[in-house]
């Protein structure tokens, strides 16, 4: 004959047992989790930057990136501006129109197709493949937008390469020292309003006529214009850099 007592004894203690079993097992779990967590948050190690050889710095190319989106706010035209990171002129421009995408439309579409702008109407896939060839083969990987988080959320096509925005220095008043001291400033020193391309370009060329055109090659022509209006070397532009 079975002893009930001394069986419902074991079944108890196996419970215990069990329970304390997986009670390690999950703090084990708990444990390890912690540990990658504390692991993937640790902050990488900062990169310093050595300044550019006056050689290094004559060779090397910049590009200047502006968009124009259509109503369902997809790009349909792209800019490219390239100059030198020693003195930021303009040495050629680049200017694509997306067949399908722009024959949606958008605000200003008006300016999409004007006399005497060299454009290039092909598939956007054509198109940054020819542009990332280009970047390739003058050794590119500096681009440049205003406003920059626009431009790179809508080019996915171009994230590998370190963005840098243009507003981030310009709407400075310890960087762009055209800026009146009348103006209203944050405490971080960025104006307060008005530091769009249109306000910022009317500061430093004097031009109070200036006005945007909203075509993408040409607006990218006035971003690096901005830049070489700015005179600040190109290792200034590191704090500006957005991914």
């Amino acid at each position: 004959m079975r002893n009930e007592s001394l069986d419902f004894l074991n079944m108890i203690k196996n419970q215990k047992s069990n329970a304390r079993s997986k009670t390690e097992d999950r703090s084990k779990v708990k444990t390890t989790v912690q540990e990658e967590v504390k692991e993937v948050s640790k902050p990488l190690p900062k990169k310093e930057l050595r300044p550019l050889t006056k050689r290094e710095e004559k060779e090397l190319l910049i590009a200047v990136i502006d968009t124009e989106t259509n109503w369902d706010d997809v790009v349909m035209s792209i800019g490219v501006a390239i100059g030198r990171a020693s003195d930021f002129k303009c040495l050629e421009k680049k200017y694509y129109v997306f067949d399908r995408e722009s024959r949606k439309g958008g605000m200003y579409s008006y300016v999409l197709h004007m006399r005497d702008v060299p454009e290039v109407v092909c598939s956007r896939e054509r198109a940054m493949d020819e542009i990332k060839e280009y970047f390739a083969q003058n050794h590119i990987d500096m681009l440049f937008a205003y406003n920059a988080k626009f431009d790179y959320n809508h080019l996915p096509e171009l994230k590998e390469y370190n963005w840098y925005d243009i507003m981030r220095i310009a709407a400075y008043k310890q960087y762009n020292h055209s800026i009146p001291e009348t103006l209203q400033f944050c405490k971080t020193g960025r104006l307060k309003s008005d530091y769009g391309v249109e306000p910022i370009m009317k500061m430093l060329s004097g031009n109070r006529r200036y006005s945007e055109v909203h075509n993408a090659v040409l607006d990218a022509e006035d971003e690096l214009k901005i830049v070489e209006l700015l005179k600040q070397k190109i290792d200034v532009y590191e704090c500006a850099r957005i991914n």
